[in-house]
C-alpha cells in the first residue's frame, strides 16, 4: 500500500465511495480508500436502495434529485449495472395536517422543477389499483421516484473513481489515526500505515469508533431497521406499481420484481444496536428477525394493500441503520480537528449518498458547496449529544420517520440536555421550551387559561395571541429573554484585532466599549459566520454569534490564526449567562437596580460598558435584535438567578413581560433582521443579502474580499426583498416559491407575523434585475399577494433603539 495521499476516506459503503467518485470528478488525485471488509459491507448492501424526491427540506431535496439524476446515468458511464426502477412513490395523507405538509414540500417541488402532484383517491386507485383507499384524504405522487440496486450503484461509483486514479483496499482494517506535525494525519492499517494531508470518517455503523481513534465523540446510533420480501404475487404480473409509504401502518410497500416488499418503522419499541459498540468482526451479516416487534404494523400494511395477506415470506431482512439525533447526516469538518472530515450517520444512504458526496466534495476542494451545508454540518452537535441522549433521539428520530415535522417543531425525547439556572423558574411561569446546541429556550409563554404545550402547525398555531401579547408588550412596555444559548468568545492578546482585521468584513470597533455587526467570508465571499463583536478594552474583544455555530465559529477563528500569532481564543459559551432588557420602559427598568448613567450620551447605542446591576457586575451591551430599546446583560452564569430575580421584581410595576423565541423572530422580521442560516448562508454574499453597509471597503485584505469587489462591478444574481403578504392563517416559513406573471422568480427564506405592525412578513430572494411588481408567494397550495417592502416595516429610522 503506497504510504502518502492527499485524501484517505476511511469506509466502502455508498456515502464513502460517492465522496471518492466525486474528489475525483473535482480534479483532486492521490485519492485513497480503506475498506475493513468489501465494499457496501455494514448497511448500504442490505439497504432497500430507495431513492424518493419527496423531501421537506430546500438543501437536501436538492442532495436528493442529485441522487437520482447521478444513479440514472451511472450504467451509461461506466458500463455497470445499478439496476435502476423509475415506477414513482405515492405518500398517502389521512388527515389535514398531512395534506398541509404535502402543499409545502409541493412549493419546494416547484422551485426545484420536479415533477409532483397532489393527486385524489381515486387517481390514487388508478396509479395504484391494490390499495385499500378508506380513510386516505390525498397522495403525493412522485412520478420519476425510483429504487436502484446499492451493490450496483457503489461498484459504479468504484470503478470511474479508480479509473480517475483513486485507489481502493478492500479488506483493510484501520487501527488508528493520529494527527502530525504538519497538520496532516497518519493513518495505521494491517495493511501499512499512510500519511495524508485529509481524512474522512465514511465509516457508517463505525463512525464512532473510527471518530474516538482522534478523540471526537460521534452522535451516530445503529437503529435496526426490518423489510420483509414475499413469494411471487400473481397479481404482479404487468407493469411495476408505484412506491407506497403509509403513515398509518408507518411502512414502505412496494414491488419487488414479482414479488412484494414491506419495509416497517415501528411508532413504538424501536430497537438500538450495539449502543456500547460495534462488534469489530461485524461486516456483511444481518441481524436475528424480530416479527412480534412489527406485528402491528405488518397488519395495517396488509390491510392497506390486501393483495400481500395471502404472499408467503421468502425473506425477512434485520439490519443495522445509522441514526443522528436529528435524523440528518453528518458532514463537513469535524470539530476541533484540522482536515478530519465527517461523511456519515444518514439514515437514508442511498438516497442522499449521491449529493452528500458532490457536495462534500465541492466543500474540500474549494472551501464552500454550492448549497448552504449548515443543516448537515457535524459540527451541529456538541458534547450533550452523547450517550442515553443520542439513543433516545435516534428513537424518536427512526419511529418518527413518517411522520410530520412541523415547522418550528422541536420533539421531546432526550430533553432536558442542557439548562440554564432559571430553567425551573421559566417554566413554572408557563414557558414552553425549544432547544438549540442542546440548551433549552423558551419559545412563548403560556398565559392564564392556556395550556404550555409544545404544539406547531403549518398554519398559526394555538400560540399565536399569546406571542403577539409578547410582542405588544415588548414595544408598548417592557420584556425580558433568557440568551443565555448565544456562542460566546474572548479573542484577547496582542494580534486579536490582527486576527479579526484579516477575518471579518466590516471595520473593528475603534474605542473600548464599542459594537459592530460583522461577517466572515469565504474566498468566495459566501457569508460564513456572523457574529457581534464587542471591544472590552484594547486587545480584548467578545464576540456574540448563534447557539448552534458554537463549534463551527471557534473553528473558524482558531483555523484562520496563523502561526506565532499571539491571540488566545477563549470559548466562553458555558461561563456567562445573557438576559435582553428590551422595550421603552427598559431604562427605567435597570436604573432602578443600577447608579451607572444609562442616559444615551453617556450609554448611546451601539455601546458597552461594565457595571453593576443589583450588586451583579454585568457587561452591559446596548444592542436589541428586536428593535427597541434596550441592553443584553451578560454575567457569570451562576449569578444569573439572582439577576433575574432582581430585574422581574423591579419590573413589576413596570409590565415587564417575558418572552421567548417566537416572538424574537416576529420582531426581528419586522425590523428586516437578517438571520444565519437563513438569510445569510455560504450561499450568498453580503452584497446580494443587501448587507453592504457592513462592508468596509477600505479595509485591505480581509478573506473574501477579491471576490467581493468582483460582485460588486458585475451585476448580482439575485438580491434579498423583506415582502409584506395577504397570508390568510398561515404565515411563510421559509423554502416557498415567489412568482411574477405566473413564473416562479426566488424562494423565501423566513417568516412570521408582525403583531406590532400588524402584517404577514418574509424575507426572499428574487432575480436581481427584477421589477418587483405583481408578486405572489404560494403558501401551502395558495398564491398569495406579496408587496415589496423599501424599509424595514417597523421603525425604519431607528428612532426606538436610539431613544
Amino acid at each position: 500500500m503506497k504510504s502518502e495521499a492527499r485524501v484517505v476516506i476511511v469506509g466502502g459503503g455508498i456515502f464513502g465511495t460517492s465522496l471518492l467518485y466525486h474528489l475525483a470528478k473535482e480534479g483532486w488525485s492521490d485519492l485513497l480508500l480503506l475498506e475493513k471488509g468489501e465494499l457496501t459491507s455494514g448497511s448500504t448492501w442490505h439497504a432497500a436502495g430507495q431513492v424518493p424526491h419527496f423531501v421537506g427540506s430546500y438543501n437536501l431535496a436538492k442532495i436528493h434529485q442529485y441522487s437520482i439524476s447521478l444513479y440514472q446515468g451511472l450504467e451509461a458511464e461506466t458500463g455497470q449495472a445499478v439496476g435502476w426502477h423509475g415506477p414513482g412513490s405515492i405518500r398517502l395523507a389521512t388527515n389535514g395536517d398531512e395534506l398541509d405538509w404535502f402543499k409545502q414540500v409541493e412549493g419546494i417541488a416547484r422551485l426545484l422543477d420536479i415533477p409532483f402532484e397532489i393527486v385524489g383517491p381515486q387517481a390514487i386507485k388508478e396509479l395504484h389499483p391494490f390499495l385499500e383507499l378508506g380513510d386516505v384524504l390525498a397522495g403525493a405522487h412522485t412520478p420519476e421516484d425510483g429504487h436502484v440496486d446499492p451493490a450496483g450503484v457503489v461498484s459504479a461509483m468504484a470503478k470511474a473513481a479508480r479509473d480517475a486514479g483513486a485507489t481502493i483496499h478492500r479488506h483493510t482494517r484501520v487501527s488508528a489515526i493520529s494527527a502530525i506535525a504538519d497538520g496532516g494525519w497518519e493513518v495505521v492499517s494491517d495493511k501499512g500505515t499512510v500519511r495524508a494531508e485529509h481524512v474522512v470518517n465514511a465509516a457508517g455503523s463505525y463512525g464512532p469508533e473510527i471518530g474516538a481513534m482522534v478523540g471526537l465523540a460521534v452522535p451516530i446510533v445503529n437503529m435496526e431497521h426490518q423489510y420483509l420480501v414475499t413469494e411471487p404475487i400473481p397479481e404482479f404480473s404487468d407493469g411495476e406499481i408505484p412506491v407506497v409509504r403509509d403513515p398509518v401502518a408507518s411502512c414502505y410497500l412496494r414491488q419487488e420484481q414479482k414479488a412484494g416488499l414491506i419495509g416497517v418503522y415501528e411508532r413504538a419499541g424501536s430497537a438500538p444496536w450495539a449502543v456500547e459498540g460495534m462488534p469489530e468482526d461485524f461486516d456483511m451479516e444481518l441481524l436475528p428477525p424480530e416479527l412480534d416487534r412489527i406485528t402491528d404494523n405488518l397488519e395495517k400494511a396488509m390491510a392497506r394493500m390486501p393483495v400481500l395477506q395471502t404472499a408467503g415470506i421468502k425473506r425477512i431482512v434485520n439490519g443495522p441503520i445509522t441514526h443522528t439525533p436529528d435524523g440528518a447526516f453528518l458532514l463537513g469538518p469535524a470539530a476541533g480537528l484540522r482536515n478530519f472530515w465527517m461523511c456519515c450517520g444518514s439514515s437514508f444512504g442511498i438516497s442522499q449518498a449521491g449529493g452528500a458526496g458532490k457536495y462534500l466534495a465541492q466543500w474540500m476542494v474549494h472551501g464552500q458547496a454550492e448549497i448552504a451545508m449548515q443543516a448537515f454540518d457535524s459540527r451541529r452537535f456538541g458534547a450533550f449529544a452523547t450517550g442515553d441522549y443520542s439513543v433516545a433521539k435516534a428513537r424518536e428520530d427512526y419511529e418518527s420517520t413518517y411522520q410530520i415535522f412541523f415547522p418550528g417543531e422541536t420533539r421531546p425525547a432526550g430533553r432536558p440536555a442542557r439548562t440554564t439556572p432559571l430553567y425551573e423558574r421559566l417554566k413554572g411561569r408557563g414557558a414552553v421550551f425549544g432547544d438549540a446546541f442542546g440548551w433549552e429556550r423558551p419559545k412563548w409563554f403560556a398565559r392564564e387559561g392556556q395550556t404550555p404545550e409544545d404544539v406547531e402547525s403549518f398554519r398559526r398555531a394555538p400560540w399565536f395571541d399569546a406571542v403577539g401579547a409578547e410582542c405588544r408588550a415588548v414595544a408598548e412596555r417592557a420584556g425580558l429573554c433568557d440568551l443565555t444559548s448565544f456562542a460566546k468568545y474572548e479573542v484577547t492578546g496582542p494580534d486579536a484585532a490582527r486576527l479579526l482585521d484579516r477575518l471579518t468584513a466590516n471595520r473593528l470597533p475603534k474605542r473600548d466599549g464599542g459594537i459592530v455587526l460583522s461577517h466572515m467570508l469565504t474566498e468566495k465571499a459566501g457569508i460564513e459566520c456572523e457574529t457581534t463583536i464587542t471591544r472590552l478594552r484594547d486587545k480584548r474583544y467578545y464576540l456574540l454569534s448563534a447557539a448552534v455555530a458554537q463549534r463551527h465559529d471557534h473553528d473558524w477563528l482558531v483555523e484562520h490564526r496563523l502561526a506565532g500569532e499571539r491571540v488566545e481564543i477563549r470559548n466562553a459559551s458555558e461561563a456567562y449567562g445573557a438576559l435582553l432588557v428590551t422595550g421603552p420602559r427598559a431604562r427605567d427598568l435597570l436604573g432602578g437596580l443600577s447608579d451607572a448613567d444609562l442616559g444615551n450620551e453617556a450609554f448611546p447605542w451601539l455601546s458597552a460598558r461594565e457595571i453593576d446591576i443589583a450588586g451583579i457586575s454585568v457587561r452591559a451591551l446596548r444592542v436589541s435584535y428586536v428593535g427597541e430599546l434596550g441592553w443584553e446583560l451578560h454575567h457569570p452564569i451562576e449569578r444569573q438567578a439572582a439577576l433575574y430575580d432582581a430585574l422581574m421584581a423591579a419590573g413589576e410595576g413596570l409590565g415587564l413581560v417575558e418572552f421567548g423565541t417566537h416572538a424574537m423572530n416576529a420582531l426581528r422580521m419586522e425590523k428586516a433582521y437578517r438571520a444565519w442560516g437563513a438569510e445569510l448562508t455560504t450561499e450568498v454574499t453580503l452584497i446580494e443579502a443587501g448587507m453592504e453597509r457592513f462592508v468596509d471597503w477600505e479595509k485591505p485584505g480581509f478573506i473574501g474580499k477579491e471576490a467581493l469587489l468582483a460582485q460588486k462591478d458585475a451585476a448580482p444574481r439575485f438580491a434579498l426583498a423583506c415582502l409584506a403578504l395577504d397570508a390568510g392563517d398561515a404565515d411563510a416559513v421559509g423554502n416557498e416559491p415567489v412568482y411574477a406573471s405566473g413564473r416562479i422568480v426566488g424562494i423565501t427564506t423566513s417568516g412570521a407575523y408582525g403583531h406590532r405592525v400588524g402584517r404577514s412578513l418574509a424575507f426572499a430572494y428574487l432575480e436581481a434585475a427584477l421589477a418587483a411588481t405583481g408578486l405572489e408567494v404560494e403558501i401551502l397550495g395558495e398564491r398569495r399577494a406579496a408587496e415589496p417592502l423599501t424599509r424595514p416595516a417597523y421603525d425604519p429610522e431607528n428612532r426606538r433603539l436610539r431613544a
